[in-house]
This record gives structure tokens, C-alpha cells and sequence, in this order.
């Protein structure tokens, strides 16, 4: 008896979700930058076709919105619920984290200061930074404009320090990156650059911790003096 020739029916579609599409755009903006994570890339990465990508992100544009709103979203916004902790001290927790956070992810840094963030979870920081820069006494309009302040700040620093950092995420440690900062800087001529040779060791620390907080401090000495 001949064997009975198998149906050419296709097998059952596959299932994408959209924390699927974000963890294949943050791979490949870990491993190539922002060019890395266009719709194709995105697609072939989980193992489907354009179109299912194209099914939850238009263009590309929606992807990378999608992914400011995805690492906003792992922010935890609950540092603001309890107004009898100093706003001081709130808005350092929200500094730090976001320092954390997008340090972990260099490639989604420029995403965040490339364009408007106006997604629900850009909006909704926003509006908590104001509210705590109004518990500092503030009126509205100087609350708004202390907000932006900040938020120029704590980009500008992550960016540079991004910058450094390159695409990939698990680079060398702090204190690795420091002492290598340190060892090109002790080789500044002193009798050309005498202040900069001097400040080697300070210059060497200004991808840390250390200095983010300082000048972080020093933003937020200017506000409170307002």
C-alpha cells in the first residue's frame, strides 16, 4: 500500500509578543547601535517574518520609541510616593537609577536624547520630577524649568559616559574603566598642560560614581538656592 503523501498545510503561526520585540531590539542595540535594531533585524532575530513585527511597530521611529518607554518603564517611580523622604534625596535615588539602568544599555542612551520624550512613561517622570522640585519650594514655572535642568544633566553625563562605554552591554567595571582613564592621563606632559597633568587622578574619575553624584549635588545646590 503507498504511503499516503503528507499535506503541504503550514504548521501553527508563531506567536510574537512585544516583550519580545523589545528584548530582540535591546540585544541588537547592545551588539550594533541603533542602525543594528531596524524591523528586519528585529525579525530575524525572534524568527519571523517583517510583517509580524510590523503588525505591533509601524516604522522604525515606533521601535525606538518603544524602547525609551520599555527601559523608563523598569524605573521605579515609587522613589516619589513618599513625600516625607527629602526631595533631595528622591531625586538622587531617580538619578542613580536611570545612571544604572541606561549604562547597562549604552546603545539606548542617544534614543533617549535624540528625540521629544513625550510616551506615557516619559511624561509621567516628568511629571513626578516637577511635583518633587515643587516640594523644594518652586513655583510651577521654575519647577518646570529646574526639571529640564536635571534631566539635561543626568543624559549629558550618562551620554558621555555611554559614549566611552560603546554599544555593548557587560563592559569592564567602573574602577577598570578609571584606572585605564588613568593611565593615559599620567602620560600628559606637565611642563605643556600643568593644571590638566595635576588633575589626572580627578579627570580619571569622571566616568564614576563619584562625580556623577558631585555635580549631580551641585545642580541641586543651584536649585535649592533658587
Amino acid at each position: 500500500m503507498a504511503m499516503q503523501a503528507r499535506g503541504s498545510r503550514p504548521g501553527p503561526r508563531r506567536t510574537l509578543t512585544e516583550d519580545e520585540i523589545m528584548g530582540a531590539a535591546l540585544d541588537l542595540l547592545d551588539e550594533g547601535g541603533v542602525n543594528a535594531a531596524s524591523v528586519r533585524g528585529i525579525a530575524a532575530r525572534v524568527g519571523v517574518a517583517p510583517n509580524a513585527v510590523y503588525t505591533y511597530f509601524p516604522d522604525k521611529a515606533a521601535v525606538v520609541k518603544a524602547i525609551v518607554e520599555h527601559l523608563l518603564g523598569q524605573v521605579d517611580l515609587a522613589v516619589f510616593s513618599d513625600r516625607k523622604v527629602p526631595w533631595r534625596q528622591r531625586i538622587e535615588s531617580l538619578a542613580l537609577e536611570l545612571r544604572e539602568r541606561l549604562t547597562a544599555h549604552p546603545g539606548a542612551v542617544n534614543l533617549m536624547i535624540g528625540g521629544p520624550m513625550d510616551g506615557p512613561r516619559a511624561l509621567a517622570l516628568n511629571e513626578h520630577l516637577m511635583e518633587t522640585l515643587q516640594d523644594s519650594g518652586l513655583d510651577a514655572k521654575e519647577a518646570a524649568r529646574a526639571s529640564y535642568l536635571l534631566i539635561v544633566y543626568v543624559f549629558g553625563s550618562i551620554a558621555l559616559e555611554a559614549a566611552e562605554l560603546g554599544h555593548g552591554s557587560g563592559g569592564p567595571s567602573e574602577a577598570q574603566r578609571v584606572a585605564s582613564r588613568m593611565e593615559g592621563f599620567s602620560a600628559i606632559p606637565a611642563n605643556t598642560f600643568p593644571l590638566s597633568a595635576g588633575a589626572s587622578s580627578v579627570m580619571a574619575g569622571y566616568v564614576s560614581t563619584g562625580q556623577y553624584t558631585w555635580g549631580l549635588h551641585k545642580v541641586l545646590d543651584g536649585i535649592s538656592r533658587t
